[in-house]
């Protein structure tokens, strides 16, 4: 069972940045952020494929987050810029054992989630 781990997430104001990482215990194929608001359910943000070629963004991320990942490290991170209120939320990182990003929450390994606020 591969093991996610995730941190950078924190207090920022509004129009401040973040970068969350994620470090997984062994190879995950697909790498993907979510993440959940109080009262809401969980949503995509940002997908990736194994070798960087490929990713996908939700409308909410395009343009203010980018995606990345570190293969050497088993490492994805999400560089979050112009973050909103709205962006608050806990932010998960998820992994699949195979190809494909998909927008829905089917992925087989979670980390355990870090907090972001962002302040008005």
């Amino acid at each position: 069972q591969i093991q996610l781990v995730e941190s950078g997430g924190g207090l920022v104001q509004a129009g401040g940045s973040l970068r969350l990482s994620c470090a997984a215990s062994g190879r995950t194929f697909t790498m993907a952020w979510f993440r959940q608001a109080p009262g809401k359910e969980r949503e995509f943000v940002v997908g990736i494929n194994w070798s960087a070629s490929s990713t996908y963004y939700a409308d909410s991320a395009k343009g203010r987050f980018t995606i990345s990942r570190d293969n050497a490290k088993n490492s994805v991170y999400l560089q979050m810029n112009s973050l909103k209120p709205e962006d608050t939320a806990v932010y998960y990182c998820a992994g699949r054992a195979i190809y494909g990003i998909i927008t829905t929450p089917e992925y087989d390994y979670w980390g355990q989630g870090t907090q972001v606020t962002v302040s008005s």
